[in-house]
């Protein structure tokens, strides 16, 4: 039986749009592939995510990648992409309705270090029992370690628990370890009715 429902972030409760995030700064067309490459799609976004790095330290490292007229956007990409928060359609009442029927609400996100800061920001936040983010422990999804370091945390049994995520080897990692889930694709009545075909009670 499901007890607990454990949520990815980024494009499951909350928009993380690369091509949105460029878009709202402005950056011309011919530099969008170079700050895929050298912010969102480096070794040091990564880093940061395995917390061995933070956002000052890997701008440092990118910095010199990139032409100076980038510098600003990059810099923005990295530090400021949370302002606004961008609330993926749906997902605020279904985690809300989930948490009024007595279900067990976690995060389990890959994130860097400043996700304290911004989560509180995260409107859905507020039904959270607890979260842990890969920053804090130092592995990232899909290791099987943070999903064993989660349900150790706040007490839990994989088989009690569904996972929800954008990525399917981060779902395929979840299964590695006996939980199961389902891959999200932006569309909260899709997740509602892979929810009920589990078993959950929505």
């Amino acid at each position: 039986m499901i007890k607990n429902i454990l949520f990815d972030m980024g494009q499951v409760l909350i928009r993380f749009d690369r091509e949105y995030f460029m878009n709202r700064l402005g950056v011309a067309e011919e530099d969008k592939p170079l700050l895929m490459r050298e912010v969102f799609l480096s070794v040091e976004w990564v880093q940061m995510d395995r917390g061995t790095l933070c956002e000052e330290e890997a701008f440092r490292q990118i910095a010199p990648r990139l032409p100076e007229r980038l510098h600003d956007a990059a810099w923005k990409l990295m530090c400021m992409w949370d302002r606004p928060i961008l609330e993926v359609e749906g997902m605020y009442e279904l985690v809300a309705e989930l948490k009024a029927l007595g279900y067990g609400i976690y995060l389990l996100s890959n994130a860097s270090i400043r996700q304290h800061d911004y989560w509180p920001r995260v409107p859905a936040s507020r039904f959270f029992d607890g979260k842990l983010v890969s920053a804090d422990v130092h592995v990232i999804k899909p290791q099987p370690e943070i999903y064993q370091l989660c349900l150790e945390k706040f007490g839990l049994k994989a088989e009690e628990c569904f996972f929800i995520d954008d990525v399917p080897a981060n779902i395929a990692g979840a299964k590695e370890c006996g939980i199961s889930g389902t891959v999200f694709h932006a569309d909260a009545d899709a997740l509602r009715e892979d929810l009920r075909k589990a078993g959950v009670q929505i």
